[in-house]
């Protein structure tokens, strides 16, 4: 791991921010050995003297951050409002907003300058790869908005934060962690982008992400991309954060934004969110266009909201559903989109009838304890529990899922990257394959590209091959699987642990991933709720509930009656790892 002072996230165009009064920030020594891949820098920042802060060295070579933060990110600064950043809501800050007592350019500003104190310097979590240099002056537009009486949306002078896999026009780029798109400027802000802007939002930045949404090696490590670095833990800075939606996991679990948007193909929106303490909603297919954003499937591709409050998520979800001509996965859509607010209800849970895939449990010893004391939960709230329920044919669609995903990132990688400006010299999967041996030593140091390179020698998407495995794939997932599991029963819902806790990030050896219950949801195109569900040696797990396709307001109903009945987050401490018995 590596502690810096100079931003990662630097604009020419980007103002400076203005630094608190009381601290200073420490630079640290890398770790012996560390290998730190930096993006290339537009420009660097410096803070200059402005953050008081008492740093405990740590053998890890990082930081254990104890700070007053009086003055900065979290108070008063240069005469401007105390804003409380730290587990703000939407609605929170938006009848802060409403009432006068708030601006968008001020809570923007002390984002800003929470992200330059806690993931550029201090813990250094290095979740933010951008920042949007227009952030200020458009916070500036939505206050002159609200100050007309025009209120955009939902999200009106909220800021949110993007994964970098999703196309943004504009000055910032769009690289999907790799160096080969490191100047890769969308034309058109992606469908999501759009909606968020449309409903008021300020996009703060983007976030770092596995490169590639972490398909490029079977050893990777997750977090970890060619130009962005790797994203450490807020909960332990020597664990990992999961993937491929790291950087927005991390981000939104420290408080660098009120919430932020993530990717999944398979897992790479609850498995991030579990790992960091956080509510995430992996769509039906089709719910949430894909248009403008770097593939690797369409046929599991989705984004999807990452928040610390199931409202929080349900709101966000709400901008993002909807219908979209340049996405024909998404036709269906606002025939089913509803304002998933309504579905709040604390007593959702009630009659409810939920079972118990225990296949899908067993990562651990301790994992397995929250999750029967969250069962308990659950019949304390009113649900009816059938344990266990048998998911059919779990485990039997495991390569065929391998063999579509391959198919279809060669096909999709193709088209977008064919469409990009013509600055980007890399236009196809086999120039990425051999930007990547140019540069290995950057883009290559710690794991290969083998799926890279096993998915280039796929053929196209009419080979019999492929056309079976997807056809046998959704079948067995989603009719033959869930719907049915859910029909034997007469269920309303499956539930099991998203997955078991943080890892040590291991950069020789990749994952220690040790198991988890995203790929029928995922493979299926169903929707998945993760939610807070206690932690494991202060590390955060989460539980997953899954259904039928558009289930979703049903399935948000019952997280939050879940969360209200546990309150299982707890805020991060950016502790340099989890204490151990002597």
């Amino acid at each position: 791991m590596r502690c810096r002072t100079t931003s990662r996230a630097g604009s020419a165009s980007f103002a400076k921010p203005r630094w608190p009064t009381r601290c200073r920030i420490l630079a640290f020594a890398p770790h012996p050995g560390e290998h730190s891949p930096a993006r290339p820098q537009r420009s660097r920042h410096r803070p200059n003297s402005g953050v008081a802060m008492h740093v405990l060295r740590s053998r890890y070579g990082c930081a254990l951050v104890s700070c007053f933060f009086a003055a900065a990110a979290f108070g008063q600064t240069n005469g401007t409002p105390h804003v409380q950043l730290e587990e703000a809501s939407i609605a929170q800050l938006t009848q802060q907003l409403r009432r006068g007592e708030l601006t968008s350019h001020t809570l923007v500003q002390q984002y800003l300058d929470r992200i330059a104190a806690l993931d550029k310097a201090g813990p250094a979590i290095n979740a933010v790869i951008e920042l949007n240099p227009d952030a200020l002056a458009i916070a500036d537009k939505v206050d002159a908005a609200r100050k007309s009486g025009k209120v955009y949306g939902p999200l009106h002078g909220i800021p949110v934060l993007i994964k970098d896999n999703i196309d943004t026009a504009g000055k910032m780029s769009t690289s999907a962690g790799s160096l080969a798109l490191a100047d890769s400027i969308a034309a058109k802000d992606a469908t999501v982008v759009a909606r968020l802007r449309a409903a008021g939002a300020v996009i703060l930045g983007k976030t770092n992400l596995s490169e590639w949404a972490n398909f490029r090696s079977t050893h990777s490590t997750s977090g970890l991309s060619g130009l962005g670095g790797l994203t450490r833990n807020p909960y332990a800075l020597d664990r990992n954060t999961c993937g491929s939606s790291s950087g927005t996991g991390a981000a939104i679990a420290a408080n660098f934004a009120v919430v932020g948007v993530g990717t999944e193909t398979d897992g790479s929106i609850v498995c991030p969110s579990s790992v960091n303490g956080l509510v995430g909603i992996k769509p039906t297919l089709g719910l949430v266009s894909r248009a403008g954003i770097v593939p690797i499937a369409h046929s599991q591709d989705t984004a999807g909201p990452m928040a610390r409050t199931v409202a929080d998520a349900a709101t966000l979800l709400t901008v993002l559903a909807g219908s979209d001509v340049r996405d024909a996965a998404t036709k269906d859509a606002d025939k089913h989109r509803r304002d998933y607010t309504k579905a709040l209800d604390a007593k959702s849970l009630k009659g409810a009838r939920i079972g118990i895939v225990r296949k899908l449990a067993g990562v651990g010893p301790e994992v397995d304890r929250v999750f029967d004391a969250s069962i308990v939960a659950l019949k304390a709230a009113g649900a009816v529990i059938v344990d266990p329920v048998e998911l059919p044919n779990q485990g039997k669609y495991d390569d065929d899922e391998s063999v579509v995903l391959q198919y279809e990132f060669k096909a999709d990688l193709d088209a977008y990257l064919a469409a990009l400006a013509p600055n980007v010299k890399t236009r196809s999967l086999a120039d990425l394959i051999e930007f990547n041996k140019a540069h290995a030593d950057r883009e290559m140091p710690w794991f290969g590209q083998e799926l890279l390179e096993q998915s280039q020698a796929r053929g196209g998407l009419d080979e019999k091959v492929y056309k079976d495995a997807l056809a046998k794939s959704k079948r067995l997932a989603g009719a033959e699987g869930i719907d049915a599991a859910l029909a034997k029963d007469k269920l309303d819902a499956l539930i099991a642990p998203t997955g078991g806790p943080a890892w040590v990030t291991d950069l020789v050896n990749g994952d220690h991933y040790t198991g988890g219950s995203s790929t029928p949801a995922a493979v299926a195109g169903y929707p998945a709720v993760t939610v807070p569900m206690s932690a494991v040696h202060g590390l955060p797990v989460g539980v997953t509930f899954f259904a039928g396709a558009w289930s979703e307001a049903q399935l948000i109903g019952y997280a939050y009656a879940f969360e209200q009945a546990t309150h299982a987050r707890k805020p991060p401490q950016f502790s340099a790892h989890i204490d151990t018995p002597n």
